[in-house]
């Protein structure tokens, strides 16, 4: 990083260096391994290359010192010749039909439940494991047989006995990969796995390993149109947000300077329009501009590494699918409901990055784009309002959650509540307005719409009122 450091001041070098290489190295390396563990070609490559040096290195060894094989299981040449052609034959075969699972699972899971929610299953190490064991078992057995004298008196007892381990090995991930991706279709474990994910980085909040560090001490953000002429730094290429170091983006640039984020991760940037401004423009923008688009990683795709919206998104989509009329499955619908309420609980409690902070050379760092409690509000339940609203099963259980968030927000405050939980409480508050407005507009029976009104009237009153979830 020193290395675009153009002034020639070794101290200013030294500065960016220590303050902002090791958050943009640390933002790569949770990239790379975030691709990597989507991957179905890494782990399996390692695995096979692993495979053939194991292959040359038991070639040598029974070459050199398995001249009396008489203790182990021994083959004769011509068994060994066939049998290893057997396993070899079969275990590309099976590969072929892994494969063919896999897509076919990709298409079910696509089409019931949402494309969004196909990363999990890429990320499946066992998956990636038996992939592996099957290209590794192929590729041994092919270069054992290379390597067999018919004219011996007996083939390679390590290489043919690691053979059949392997082989074995691939049966086990074989009958282990069938239970799992029969299990793994399941809507529970599939909104499990998203809700746990989404709960992991909400844990981290305000500032954790993967959130980001604390970049200032909380201020009033100031009046921007009081300073100035700013520069802006555009965007180089399209995509989604995957994340962005804060203390990279404010240590990139001169100290008293006040630098507004214009996005936030999980937002789509189009390439030429503003991704940062600041005031006043540095001596030397070009250095400040590459440094800055170096603190933020754009992909193709959202992901979660810092990304809590997208967890939400990816279970609301799991929802809409299943209101929608070509599955019509309003108890997948209703599970996915309590499970966006057990995310949404210790979001709502927990702390949000201050959107103005200023660090002790006078920085200030103005993120204006970052979701707060109430975004999440919306995010969360605007589009299931909308498309539940037909439904009363589906209806009550949304109210009720919405409920049980309002009575934790409430909890644990008998005097003044701040601002931020008061403007959250108002949110859910206008969400059960909206919701109850729905209803009402779709021509709902009497007998349904009155028990709706009901549980909605009690949604704002006391919670010993209340029936649970």
């Amino acid at each position: 990083m020193a290395g675009f450091i153009r002034d020639g001041d070794s101290g200013t070098a030294a500065y960016y260096e220590h303050e902002v290489a090791p958050h943009v190295r640390r933002l790569r390396s949770r990239a790379l391994r975030d691709r990597l563990a989507e991957s179905l070609l890494f782990l399996p490559i390692m695995m096979l290359a692993g495979a053939m040096l194991l292959a040359l290195l038991l070639a040598e060894i029974d070459e050199r010192y398995m001249v009396d094989p008489s203790e182990v299981i021994t083959f004769t040449p011509d068994v060994a010749v066939t049998l290893l052609g057997i396993i070899a034959g079969a275990t590309i075969t099976t590969a072929g039909v892994v494969f063919s699972l896999l897509v076919v699972s990709l298409q079910l899971a696509s089409g019931q439940f949402s494309p969004r929610v196909l990363r999990g299953f890429w990320r499946d190490r066992h998956g990636q494991v038996l992939v592996g064991l099957l290209l590794s078992t192929f590729a041994f057995c092919v270069l054992a047989l290379a390597r067999i004298d018919t004219a011996a008196e007996h083939a390679p007892p390590l290489t043919v006995g690691c053979a059949l381990l392997l082989t074995l090995l691939s049966v086990i991930a074989i009958v282990v990969y069938l239970d799992r991706i029969s299990r793994n279709q399941y809507v529970g474990r599939i909104v499990q796995r998203v809700a746990r994910e989404t709960q992991s980085l909400i844990s981290e909040l305000p500032y954790g390993p993967r959130i980001g560090v604390k970049a200032g001490e909380p201020v009033d953000p100031p009046d921007v149109a009081t300073l100035g002429q700013p520069l802006v730094v555009t965007a180089v290429t399209d995509g989604w947000v995957q994340q962005i170091s804060r203390r990279a983006v404010i240590g990139a640039v001169p100290p008293d300077t006040v630098v507004r984020l214009e996005t936030r991760v999980g937002a789509f940037l189009t390439a030429g329009t503003p991704m940062v401004t600041m005031w006043p423009p540095p001596a030397d923008p070009a250095t400040s501009a590459h440094l800055i688009a170096e603190a933020v990683i754009i992909g193709v795709a959202r992901t979660m590494q810092q990304d809590i919206d997208f967890g939400l998104r990816q279970l609301s989509d799991v929802a809409l699918r299943a209101l929608s009329q070509a599955v019509n499955d309003p108890t997948t619908a209703v599970e996915v409901i309590l499970r966006i309420g057990s995310v949404m609980r210790p979001l709502l409690l927990a702390e949000c990055p201050a959107q103005a902070v200023r660090d002790h050379d006078g920085r200030v760092l103005l993120t204006p784009c970052d979701l707060d409690h109430t975004e999440y509000v919306a995010h969360a339940f605007n589009q299931l309002r909308h498309y539940a609203a037909p439904h009363p099963s589906v209806v009550v259980p949304l109210l009720r959650t919405m409920a049980m968030l309002r009575d934790c927000c409430l909890s644990g405050y008998r005097g003044e509540m701040t601002p931020d939980r008061v403007r959250t409480i108002a949110a859910l508050d206008r969400q059960i307005e909206l919701t109850l407005a729905g209803v009402r507009a779709t021509g709902m029976l009497p007998a349904d719409l009155a028990m709706v009104e009901a549980v909605a009237a009690g949604a704002t009153g006391t919670p010993a009122t209340r029936r649970p979830v």
